[in-house]
């Protein structure tokens, strides 16, 4: 059985040096013989003997070294083997759907960017139309005048078709206002709706003390002749109220507003109407007439049901099932627009696209992906418990779809200089990817190379160092920003071989990277003042040769997202570790 261990050891080691460029991590090492071998778990220390020795031993290796073993021990590594399938996760059946007649709608209102609730809500909405083959309309709930603008309209298409989601039908409510006039109308023939003349405030007092205005008291030809005399009046001298329940338990259900002057030109209809229907009326009247056969939304609507069903009740209207779940938030993030906009028009946060906010434009220039954020929405799926989604998840899930994809690259912060006097000029290949199909990129070597200065202040003279992926290096001198020293080829005892630190390097050939770190935006209550960093360091040359939007992993630092490039600088945002 030891020399079994031993070898396993030797193996995984060297498949974690290999993938990783790098001292194999006993940790991982360690977890992979446990997986194999259970039976090990009550010879722990005899494991974790066998893989230090391991690690030992591969420590002197160079890459080229690491890889030869590798392929005599373990050639099947290499082979090209079927990926197992990860097991898609479901979110579950659809309550009264049928193949073929489901019909889902995305609500948006053109008042803003969407953010990641938003993201997730519109990806339940798409997933079960498609699930059923079904139809998903988008629809702009754009009946408020004076919050509507036209940029949003094409900023949420385009925020969907990054995040991967199409529709089938296109709608605006605004096109059908006549069809509200309409049923306002009906509803006022049939004695369910009056002309109130109340201002809003003594509205609120009385619905809230359960007592009828003098309004309620209109006939319908009164109704019908003040509905005229709104159509040029003042905003605010009129309002279309619904004969609700003033004793109902449910306040929306009081004699609620449908209908009210607006003066301010529509984005879309310009002048055209003045009387605008609330929200709920338009709803109510949209969801059965263009066909929607579940209504997926988070519960802050939940009051809303009972209202909306029972408008749709009075003009013969069909009622779509309603599916709730509870609102989104994610820890030191806000997740609405009414809490953005002031932190955008206060300068708190550079604009919607800010790297630190979670709408979809934030997400997506930090570098997470439309898989990640659909992913998040299976994950928590229809939760009716008030989930609070935390940047470690969001981060774990978008590691697994950027990972495979990354190239690697070598980046050093708050550089400092080293000269090694002996080194000869060359050119080296190092791995794009601990994926070995991936290729290699080339680099030149001379001499001159900068470190980080992290790695820096532990360095004394006399120290043997190995630049990683290259050589051991004998520290010579060390002065305030520069270091010189000598390459060295001399052979070490394994223990003392253990002990030799690698460290990060580029070449003097080299180019200005600038990484934004977005941190928590909120602590508690208040704005993080240290929410927003930029670390500046030097890149391998090749980082200037990216494209905007790319995303790379810098090796030991983290994934990174290319925001900008310069002439003379590259600028990312850093995504995770």
């Amino acid at each position: 059985m030891s020399e079994d261990l031993h070898k396993l050891a030797f193996k995984y080691a060297l498949i974690n040096a290999f993938q990783f460029g790098g001292t194999p991590n006993a940790k991982a090492v360690t977890g992979k013989i446990m997986a194999e071998l259970p039976e090990m778990r009550k010879y722990a220390k005899e494991v974790i003997l066998a893989v230090e020795g391991a690690i030992n031993q591969i420590s002197k290796m160079s890459n080229n070294e690491i890889e030869n073993n590798l392929k005599e021990i373990s050639p099947e590594f290499f082979f090209d083997k079927p990926k197992e399938k990860e097991v898609p996760r479901e979110l579950p059946p659809l309550e009264g759907a049928e193949k073929g007649n489901v019909v889902t709608r995305l609500p948006p209102e053109p008042n803003g960017y969407p953010h990641i609730g938003h993201g997730m809500s519109f990806y339940f909405n798409y997933y079960y139309a498609k699930k059923y083959d079904g139809k998903v309309i988008l629809r702009f709930d754009d009946t408020n005048p004076k919050k509507e603008k036209l940029e949003y309209y094409d900023a949420i298409k385009q925020d969907l078709k990054w995040l991967k989601i199409n529709w089938d039908e296109e709608r605006n409510m605004s096109d059908d206002m006549d069809l509200y006039y309409k049923y306002a109308l009906d509803l006022i023939k049939i004695g369910k709706a009056y002309i109130c003349n109340c201002d809003a405030e003594y509205i609120s007092k009385l619905r809230y003390d359960s007592k009828d205005c003098s309004c309620i008291s209109n006939s319908v030809q009164d109704n019908l002749s003040l509905w005229k005399e709104m159509e040029s009046a003042d905003e605010g001298k009129f309002s279309l109220r619904l004969r609700g329940d003033m004793n109902s338990k449910n306040t929306v259900m009081r004699d609620p507003t449908m209908m009210r002057v607006v003066d301010h030109p529509h984005p879309i209809q310009g002048d055209k109407y003045r009387i605008w229907p609330v929200y709920d009326f338009a709803c109510a009247i949209e969801d059965s007439v263009l066909g929607v056969t579940h209504v997926l939304r988070s519960n802050e609507f939940a009051l809303r049901i009972e209202l909306q069903d029972y408008i749709r009740g009075l003009l013969n209207l069909r009622n779509p099932k309603i599916i709730e779940y509870s609102r989104f938030t994610v820890k030191g993030a806000p997740t609405s627009k009414r809490l953005i906009r002031p932190l955008i028009e206060k300068h708190l946060v550079s604009g919607w696209d800010d790297p630190r906010l979670v709408t979809i434009r934030g997400l997506k220039r930090r570098g997470i992906t439309p898989e990640a954020i659909h992913m998040v929405a299976e994950e928590i799926g229809l939760s009716k418990s008030e989930p609070v989604i935390d940047w470690s998840l969001i981060e774990s899930l978008n590691r697994k779809v950027i990972d495979s994809t990354s190239d690697r690259y070598y980046f050093v912060s708050d550089p400092k200089f080293l000269e090694v006097s002996n080194a000869q000029n060359q050119t080296i290949q190092l791995k794009r990817h601990p994926d070995y199909d991936r290729g290699f990129r080339n680099v030149d070597i001379s001499g001159k190379f900068f470190i980080s200065g992290s790695d820096f202040k532990d360095i004394t003279k006399g120290q043997i160092l190995r630049l990683k992926d290259l050589y051991n290096i004998l520290i010579i001198d060390v002065q305030d920003d520069l270091i010189k020293a000598m390459r060295t080829d001399e052979k070490s005892s394994k223990d003392e071989l253990s002990k030799v630190k690698k460290i990060q390097w580029v070449t003097d050939k080299n180019v200005k990277v600038s990484v934004i770190v977005p941190g928590i935006l909120y602590e508690g209550e208040d704005i993080n003042p240290n929410s927003l960093t930029t670390v500046v360091g030097y890149g391998e040359r090749e980082i200037g040769l990216l494209k905007e939007g790319e995303i790379v992993q810098f090796e030991r630092f983290g994934f990174v997202r290319v925001d900008r490039i310069d002439p003379n600088e590259v600028t990312v945002i850093f995504a995770h570790k």
